[in-house]
Order: C-alpha cells, then sequence, then structure tokens
C-alpha cells in the first residue's frame, strides 16, 4: 500500500521545502521498520515547481498473523480471506495510518524548526490513495473529507474486476485530494480517517487510543458533522470509550464557541472554600455535628419539589451528583436527570451513584448527560421541574439571558427552583478575606435585593409566578447564606401553558 504527497512552490517558495516539513532529504530514499513490515520513503519528483513524497509500506503477512494470532486482538479484519492471503498489503488501513506517525512524527505535530513559518501556513496539497477500503460506499468518504477545507475530493470506485464490469464495484476507492491546508493538519486527518474508512484496526484499542483521537482531531473534529461516527470507528465502537471521547469533544466545541478555554469549562469537581462546609459535612461521622447548609439547601429543595408534585426533575449543573443522589432516594421522583457541562464532575457523579452496579430498575430512573445551560438543547424539554442550585453564578453576568431563554424559554418546565450565596453573608465567613467571593470561579455574588429583582424579571419576562421559600435560621443583619432576598429558594411555577414569554432583553440582566 502507498500514499502520495505532493505540492507546488515558485523560486521564492520552492516546492522542495516539502522535504523539511516531512524531515525527510529529497534526494535520499530511506527505509523504517514497523512492527508489521517495511515503510520506504522516497520522492519520484523534487523540483522547484513540483515535489512528491510517495510513503510505500510492504506488509509481512506472516507477522501479521502471528502477532495477532490472525483473530481476536489485533488479528487481520478478514479472516474470511484466509490468514495469509488477504487485503493487508495492498489498502490503506490502520497500518498504513500507524506508518504515517512513525515516519513523520514531527511532521504531524506540525514541528519544523528549519522552516517554522512554512510549516503553520497552508500549502497547495495533493494527495492520492490508489487503494482505500470504504465500508459506507464513496458517499460517505466524501461526507468525511468533504467539510475539512479540501477545494476537490475526488472518489472513484474501484471495479471487482475490469474484465468483468457486470460484478459491479468493489467496496475499495481510490481517493485523491486537493486543496490549501496546513500539512500537519492533512496528515492527522488521514491518520484518524484512514482505520474509520476501513472500518477495523490491527491493534487492540486501549484507553490511551481516546487521547490520540484527541491529539489527531484537535482543530477539526470537534465540530465535524460525522463526529460521532468518527469516534465511534476510530475506537473500533467500544462503548465505554467512544463516549469518553465524545463528552471531551463536546467540552472542546462548547470551549470553542465561547472562545474560553476547556479549563474553565471543566473546573466543577473542585469544591468551593469556604463553602467547602457543603461536602466536609457530607462525609462527617460525628453525630452531634449540626446538619451543614448543603444538607438544608437540599432538604429544603426536595420539598418544593414534593409539593410542586413533581415527578420528573432535571438537576440542572448536578456537579458531583449529590442531589441526584437525594432525588434516587425518594420514589416519588421517577425519573431524574443530570446535567453539566463538566466530563469530569459527571464522572465523578456516576461514581458516587455507582451507576455499573445499580439495578436495572434503579438505573431506568436517571441519566446523567453533557449539555451547556446556555444553549437550548431539546433533550431538557417534557420534564415537570428543573433544579439551579449555587449555579447561576457560575456564570458570566453577560450569559445569564442565555440561560434564562434555555431553561424559561425553551426547556419550560412547570417549576424551576434557583438557588445562589447571598453575598451579603459573607461577613460571617471568618476564613473569607473582605471583598473576596466565596468560590473563585463565581463571577459574582447578588445581595438578596440583586436576585430579587432579576428573579422577579423573569418570571414577568416567560410567564412563571415567582415566590420565596424560607429555609433554616435567618441572620438578622445579612440575611441566610443562601441568597433569596431574606428566604431560602426562589421557587418559579409556569402560569397558562400556552402563554408565549415576553422578548428577552439580552442586556437586562
Amino acid at each position: 500500500m502507498f500514499l502520495t504527497i505532493s505540492t507546488t512552490g515558485t523560486p521564492e517558495r520552492p516546492a522542495t521545502d516539502l522535504g523539511f516539513l516531512l524531515h525527510k532529504h529529497p534526494d535520499n530514499a530511506q527505509t523504517f521498520s514497523t512492527s508489521h513490515g517495511t515503510a520506504h520513503v522516497l520522492y519520484p519528483e523534487a523540483s522547484v515547481e513540483r515535489c512528491t513524497a510517495a510513503l510505500l509500506l510492504e506488509i509481512d503477512p506472516v507477522a501479521l498473523v502471528r502477532r495477532g494470532k490472525g483473530k481476536g486482538r489485533g488479528g487481520a479484519p478478514d479472516a474470511a480471506l484466509a490468514q495469509y492471503v488477504n487485503d493487508r498489503p495492498y489498502a490503506a488501513s490502520s497500518l498504513l495510518a500507524v506508518a504515517l506517525s512513525t515516519v513523520f512524527k514531527s511532521a504531524l505535530r506540525g514541528v519544523c524548526k528549519a522552516l517554522p513559518e512554512r510549516a503553520a501556513e497552508p500549502l497547495p496539497l495533493r494527495i492520492e490513495v490508489p487503494a482505500v477500503p470504504a465500508r459506507g460506499g464513496a458517499e460517505l468518504v466524501g461526507s468525511l473529507f468533504g467539510p475539512l477545507g479540501w477545494t476537490t475530493v475526488d472518489v472513484r470506485p474501484v471495479a471487482l474486476d475490469e474484465a468483468f464490469p457486470a460484478w459491479g464495484e468493489s467496496r475499495y476507492v481510490q481517493l485523491v485530494l486537493e486543496g490549501e491546508l496546513r500539512l500537519a493538519d492533512a496528515l492527522r486527518q488521514l491518520y484518524v480517517l484512514l482505520p474509520v474508512l476501513d472500518d477495523a484496526k490491527h491493534y487492540w484499542v486501549a484507553p490511551d487510543e481516546v487521547e490520540k483521537l484527541l491529539r489527531a482531531g484537535e482543530g477539526w473534529l470537534a465540530d465535524h458533522p460525522e463526529r460521532q461516527l468518527i469516534t465511534s470507528r476510530y475506537l473500533s465502537r467500544r462503548w465505554g470509550l467512544t463516549r469518553e471521547a465524545t463528552d471531551r469533544l463536546e467540552l472542546v466545541r462548547l470551549a470553542e464557541a465561547d472562545d474560553i478555554d476547556v479549563e474553565a469549562i471543566d473546573n466543577a469537581v473542585e469544591d468551593p472554600a469556604p463553602e467547602a462546609d457543603d461536602a466536609a459535612a457530607e462525609t462527617a461521622t460525628t453525630a452531634e455535628k449540626p446538619v451543614s447548609l448543603a444538607e438544608q439547601r437540599r432538604d429544603a429543595i426536595l420539598t418544593a419539589l414534593r409539593d410542586a408534585g413533581a415527578a420528573s426533575v432535571l438537576d440542572l449543573g448536578c456537579g458531583q451528583g449529590q442531589l441526584v443522589q437525594a432525588l434516587l432516594k425518594d420514589v416519588r421522583f421517577t425519573r431524574v436527570v443530570g446535567v453539566d457541562v463538566s466530563v469530569r464532575a459527571l464522572t465523578v457523579a456516576a461514581r458516587r451513584l455507582k451507576l455499573e452496579r445499580m439495578s436495572e430498575r434503579q438505573a431506568e430512573r436517571v441519566t446523567l448527560m453533557q449539555s451547556s445551560l446556555t444553549y437550548t438543547d431539546k433533550r431538557l424539554k417534557g420534564h415537570d421541574a428543573a433544579v439551579l442550585s449555587e449555579v447561576i453564578e457560575h456564570l458570566d453576568l453577560p450569559r445569564l439571558p442565555a440561560l434564562e431563554y434555555a431553561v424559561f424559554g425553551t426547556a419550560r418546565p412547570a417549576t424551576v427552583v434557583v438557588t445562589t450565596p447571598n453575598v451579603e453573608y459573607n461577613v460571617r465567613w471568618e476564613t473569607l478575606p473582605a471583598g473576596h467571593v466565596r468560590h473563585r470561579d463565581h463571577r459574582f455574588e447578588w445581595t438578596r435585593a440583586e436576585f430579587r429583582a432579576w428573579a422577579d424579571q423573569v418570571a414577568l419576562r416567560h410567564g412563571y409566578a415567582v415566590r420565596y421559600v424560607p429555609m433554616g435560621p435567618d441572620d438578622e443583619e445579612v440575611g441566610p447564606p443562601t441568597n433569596d432576598s431574606g428566604q431560602s429558594l426562589a421557587v418559579f411555577t409556569l402560569g397558562d401553558q400556552s402563554q408565549k414569554p415576553l422578548a428577552l432583553s439580552l442586556i437586562d440582566t
């Protein structure tokens, strides 16, 4: 099997710069050993105007069988063609993808000390692969490469036998890609998509394949319309790995949409301080210890949900799943959905809930899913109630209208329970310096009057009535720790279901 990479140039920017970018000199034919054969790199043409590099991979069928034992882990996928006579030496597959990553390792990373500016800019490229297994046909090949910036994606099916046209087409295609792309981007696309099109790998897919996929897919995979198919096939349909990769890619997509770092979104695992009493008190075993703020808050939320008669509940911004766990203990809540943008938080929540060991009947009641609360999500519709417990303060104020519309304007549950810290109470935290918020990720903390003004406006805009339910002792001077305009919880109740919400003002926060 082989592929060619060609580019054109001018006297000022010669095409032979391709040799620098690939770290392979055009005047030399080089050989590299692989676990299943030998890879050769040579240049059929190398001039100022045009330069072509060819990667030829010779597969040793005996080595392939011995290493893969002919089946199972690492085995040749086409067992029906027998162990020693199959298409592996001729069709582009994961064998060629691994050879690409081995022979052109620096080029895949976009590293070129000799010509760093050339490595960072698009080049006129033409890539030809004469035999690509296409499980899904020529249309699938086009749908995979088409969205990636190529000007031309030429896919020509290969006949089963040219001497017998009536036999029709084989599952192999000739692939030609033309366009202006960074060389590193083109190589990474091939590294991922060649085994995806083959829908098989010659080696066992271990958990580290997720990291390989994310590295190679950086900059293009998160927004690819066929992301789910690519992820599933690349990871050999291993469900757990596919879910992990999908969640992390969705996180990347959301971060790019908001133009922020992934770490800024995926930070929900850390517990706040001094609000660490929320988590610490949950694990305390001392009987005399007073009921924590977190427990008081959850009890009040559960009471509000029971009073509303809710059976299907969304925990929006569920974090590590404490409220989800409490909801599952009450059989009145027949469907509980925990939603968070943080993959790490959802992983911790799944571990807390013991999802893998949960009975089938109990597992049917609970769902954990990743979603950003600042985007509308049709999966959030159709629930009796939603909870935003200590969530809104983690958003920048300009993003609050988006959350408001997604929850109150689109999802529109009959009941919404909201809590947020009361900034006036911060003076009671002895370990909190004056002027500081309770958690480094809090973007704001409201006074009681500010929270009530916001809640009243939200209710008015979207056809809800709002009431404030007391919870626990109230400090006479600064109110309770949780903001609620002197109470504890803001409980929104939807009025006439047919009533349309008022137009949303993006500057009214």
